[in-house]
């Protein structure tokens, strides 16, 4: 038996822009782990990734749409990074009600590098303490919470928020993932 099986992980991102290894590591690992994985974007069709904000990346298949999810259904989200997908994603309604009914559910919430974005346009930070790509801290502690750095931060005041700085630290991401589902 797999250390995740039973568990459903929604994962939610733009069709353009996600950095690479910030989608596909995760999404592979967890489902290696036992997970059910659901790709979540926009539009139907596939996710264009990037490599290092740049360079195209490989293509990643879309499950369903955003408003094809509900919270309910899922037992942890995870936003990749990547500064086009982040940015565009924090302008998605549906996307920043989901993260806000993941933290209502008390269901954990995994961000990396410029994923926390979405937590800070989603107002779920104030009174927390998380990591990020560096260039988010002034973000961050205008949305109420304190920046550290370090690989991950695991935050569990009320719920469990999740997060890294960059795909570096996807190791110790995918492995906090597994431990705030254990």
């Amino acid at each position: 038996m797999a250390a995740l099986d039973g568990k459903k992980i929604l994962v939610i991102a733009t069709n353009y822009g996600v950095e690479q290894d910030e989608i596909v590591v995760p999404t592979d690992q967890l489902r290696e782990r036992g997970a059910t994985v659901t790709v979540a974007a926009k539009e139907s069709g596939s996710i264009q990734t990037l490599v290092g904000d740049k360079d195209p990346g490989k293509s990643v298949d879309v499950d369903t749409t955003l408003d094809g999810v509900s919270a309910g259904d899922f037992d942890a989200l995870v936003v990749p990074g990547g500064t086009i997908n982040a940015d565009t994603i924090r302008q998605e309604s549906t996307a920043i009600d989901l993260v806000k009914a993941f933290v209502a559910a008390g269901k954990p919430i995994a961000a990396i590098c410029h994923g926390p974005w979405t937590l800070v346009e989603a107002g779920v930070l104030p009174g927390r303490t998380i990591t990020s790509f560096p260039s988010l801290q002034t973000d961050v502690r205008n949305a109420g919470a304190e920046w550290v750095d370090q690989e991950v931060q695991v935050d569990e005041t009320g719920s469990t928020i999740i997060t890294s700085r960059n795909p570096g630290d996807l190791p110790a991401f995918v492995d906090a993932i597994q431990a705030a589902l254990a």
